[in-house]
């Protein structure tokens, strides 16, 4: 994209801001995962208590630094998480996917799944199987640090997504992309 898309506008609210914003219509506490090149400009439209920096000891990059980032921060908060570069979320697939996971006890993640892939930056994350997946990772026995990877690793509650909601999860990734928004 050549830029942050955390920092891109829609309307008059960045796509940070409009993720926050869906959190917060569901009243759950919102916090921004960012990386250390990112506090800057972040502070510049959220609450500094609200932003998350990246760990620094942590050897991943990517969604599940971020992941695991707030979870060092939040150990005994499960977490829902919503990535800022899928802007097209309804705010009833946020409503059941939250049904789901205060339903079900025994699993630890709750994500939907489009066809036969997991949409792993739209879901609910438990605090004990975060705690697992650092586990994993101190002890050298994470083998991938892909977010899919992780969801295979753990006790996953997959809502299928119908067929007229999967627009829902497009995210957009190159400028050519952003004509469909």
């Amino acid at each position: 994209m050549d830029s942050d898309k955390g920092l891109l506008k829609y309307n008059s609210n960045t796509w940070a801001q409009i993720a926050a914003n869906k959190i917060k219509d569901l009243r759950i506490p919102v916090v921004i995962s960012i990386n250390k090149k990112q506090h800057d400009a972040y502070s510049l439209i959220f609450l500094p208590q609200t932003l998350v920096v990246d760990e620094g000891p942590l050897q991943i990059r990517g969604p599940l630094c971020g992941l695991l980032s707030v979870h060092l921060k939040y150990p005994e908060e499960d977490l829902l998480i919503l990535a800022c570069d899928m802007p097209l979320i309804e705010a009833d697939l946020l409503k059941e996917l939250l049904k789901h996971y205060h339903q079900q006890e025994t699993f630890d993640t709750f994500v939907y799944k489009n066809d036969e892939e997991f949409e792993p930056l739209c879901g609910v994350y438990k605090a004990n199987g975060l705690s697992k997946i650092f586990s994993f990772y101190q002890t050298n026995r994470l083998a991938k640090h892909s977010m899919k990877f992780i969801l295979e690793q753990m006790n996953t509650f997959a809502i299928p997504l119908s067929e007229r909601k999967k627009h829902c999860f497009r995210n957009f990734n190159t400028r050519e992309e952003l004509n469909g928004l």
